[in-house]
């Protein structure tokens, strides 16, 4: 190098130093709208590895939660990040149709979106009006497929497994409620997909559901590398050394594979072709969310074609998408409700008195789910009456309100024109989340928040204005247009297993290692994975 350019180097070199003082520092710290906001720690306005480090602790949820309580509503935790814990903040991130952030793509199953991962309000909006009528409550409560499933699936499967228990002697009458209650809601959720004929039958193939569990296992702390870091991640795979072990990829292509059979096994069956309003024989057999999606999509090629929101993504590739979609179903639908029921019949098993209150309640259903020694009731309970019970309502809720399963942040972006939350002017392409996990535990609206209280939910536990308070701050199912499309039929099986159990036996704790140590994330679940129950056959 001649000494001529020394001078020119140094210049290159101050003028990069002051850039990037600039872009870095002094602008995210000085200038920028974000800058009126508290920090969840000094470093937030210069950096991510804060939250990265927090998040990558698996200790983000209650990291946050003692943020917000100190510093109040809206924390700011990252250069262009907002964690949000106020109603009203909520009400304009989530009713005001933000669109998803990128963080959503790692739920693009076969590299295609669905649903949840869409992160377009309109593509939503579209995609939701396919198949949104067969989870509405009134459908689900109408629904002959739906009564026949729950029939089968309680009285043919999950009933003789509990009563098998019971009958053992009583240092063998020990059984996996986790297990068990992962099974028969993938059951449940696979059969109102694809009928029972061709859902699942994890009740009953006790080896291949362990074998589905243990691969969900292998992949549950992995995907925040694709969340968080994507082009690193993206970049260290192409290099050959993944962030993520291959086994994660490697369970991950064997989950989508099977869901991949399923979809394959429709094509062509008759219980695809099956009419819905028929009232033949075979109602379990009926596929209602596969043949609503179909039909939705059919309609939306013959009505817009090639002009449609959904046709690069969906029409297009109409195959992977009807997977992609019904994957991210059944993955949710039984996570969700097992990790609930699970830890509902842990809370219930720790009071005998609580039992014998809801069984109580629930001996008074006509039909009821109480099996006779001349075998189950020939009837499944009317839907409304059993919605309308009091006490298993309040229980539930309880339940969803202090282990939500998802409980960790539900990720926006600002509209690219910016936006107003709270008293903060915030820019366009923040992202901004609300977290169950703080909702839940706001002393105002849950006094005691972190006991367990199903009497809080009770009609005549509160005011009107309390009622309302406390109903308008459980996130349980998220909220605004993009909440969890299948809360209704979550909330039916979760009050039908826990009302056919409750009917029939008492559960007592045999070992609950783990339980009270919940993994710290966007799920929750117990530490280790299990919970072992003894049964007693109720006289």
């Amino acid at each position: 190098m001649a000494p001529s350019d020394a001078p020119g180097l140094v210049g290159l070199v101050v003028a990069l130093l002051a850039l990037g003082s600039w872009h870095f520092v002094i602008y995210p710290a000085v200038f920028s709208p974000l800058r009126r906001i508290p920090n969840a720690h000094w470093s937030a306005p210069f950096s991510r590895l804060w939250i990265l480090f927090i998040r990558f602790s698996r200790r983000e949820n209650r990291t946050l939660l003692a943020v917000h309580r100190r510093l109040g509503p809206v924390v700011r935790i990252g250069p262009r990040e907002l964690s949000i814990n106020d109603l009203e903040a909520v009400r304009t991130v989530y009713q005001g149709g933000f669109d998803k952030p990128v963080w959503y793509a790692v739920f693009d199953n076969y590299g295609v979106p669905c649903m949840f991962s869409t992160r377009g309000m309109a593509e939503h909006s579209a995609r939701k009006r396919l198949i949104s009528h067969v989870y509405s409550k009134p459908y689900i409560h109408a629904s002959p497929a739906v009564a026949a499933q729950s029939s089968a699936i309680l009285f043919d499967r999950l009933l003789p497994i509990l009563e098998g228990s019971v009958s053992r002697p009583s240092s063998l009458n020990v059984i996996d409620m986790y297990s068990v209650f992962m099974a028969a809601t993938m059951d449940f959720i696979a059969g109102y997909i694809f009928g029972l004929r061709n859902g699942s039958n994890f009740l009953r193939d006790k080896a291949y559901r362990n074998h589905f569990l243990e691969l969900y296992k292998a992949r549950n702390d992995y995907g925040i590398y694709d969340q968080e870091l994507p082009r690193l991640t993206a970049w260290c795979r192409r290099l050959g050394v993944p962030l993520c072990p291959r086994w994660v990829d490697d369970a991950n292509r064997e989950l989508g594979e099977w869901c991949r059979r399923l979809c394959d096994a429709m094509t062509g069956s008759e219980a695809a072709a099956e009419d819905e309003s028929t009232e033949t024989a075979g109602a379990g057999d009926r596929p209602v969310v596969w043949k609503a999606l179909v039909s939705g999509l059919e309609n939306e090629e013959a009505k817009n074609g090639s002009s449609s929101i959904l046709y690069p993504t969906a029409l297009a590739n109409r195959r992977l998408s009807i997977a992609s979609e019904l994957f991210d179903h059944v993955l949710a639908g039984q996570e969700t409700a097992g990790l609930t029921l699970t830890y509902l019949a842990w809370r219930l098993s720790q009071s005998p008195e609580l039992q014998a209150q809801l069984r109580a309640e629930l001996l008074a259903l006509s039909p009821g789910l109480r099996v006779s020694a001349d075998g189950p009731s020939p009837a499944m309970p009317d839907p409304k009456q059993l919605d309308g019970l009091p006490l298993l309502h309040a229980v539930l809720m309880e339940t969803l309100r202090l282990h939500a399963p998802l409980p960790g942040a539900q990720p926006r972006q600002t509209p690219e024109k910016g936006c107003r939350i709270g008293p903060h002017e915030v820019p366009g392409g923040v992202r901004v989340a609300a977290m169950a996990y703080a909702l839940h535990r706001d002393e105002t609206a849950f006094p005691e928040p972190l006991k367990w209280d199903p009497a809080r939910w009770l009609p005549s536990a509160a005011s009107e204005e309390e009622k309302r308070q406390r109903n308008r701050q459980f996130w349980a199912f998220s909220s605004g247009g993009r909440m969890c499309i299948g809360s209704n039929f979550a909330m039916h099986e979760m009050k039908l297993i826990t009302a056919a159990i409750y009917s029939n036996y008492t559960t007592h704790i045999v070992d609950d290692d783990g339980m009270e140590n919940p993994t710290d994330g966007y799920a929750s679940r117990p530490r280790h994975e299990r919970l072992f129950l003894r049964l007693e056959k109720v006289a």
